[in-house]
């Protein structure tokens, strides 16, 4: 199992959501330069001050952490974790 955690520099990210009928945005494809993974589960998310984050397992198996910068619009990946290592 692989882990990364930037605490310094974080990966920005796009991320295409569906905003349910209370008009919060929820993540449904993560874009990471050319790849473009689905989410399968949302595993928890939560609000911090300033952010809101998610807690996602993609398509591919991998778990990843996002947040949402509400008032710029923009998301970061926080934490990444490779289920599968050397496929």
């Amino acid at each position: 199992m692989i882990e990364f955690m930037a605490e310094q520099r974080l990966l920005s990210l796009n991320v295409e959501c569906y905003a349910g009928h209370r008009g919060e945005q929820t993540p449904r494809m993560l874009i990471l330069g050319d790849r473009r993974i689905a989410v399968a589960e949302v595993l928890d998310a939560w609000l911090a001050p300033e952010y809101r984050y998610f807690k996602l397992r993609g398509g591919d198996g991998d778990t990843y952490l996002v947040r949402h910068d509400e008032r710029s619009d923009t998301w970061e990946l926080t934490m990444f974790r490779a289920e599968r290592v050397g496929e």
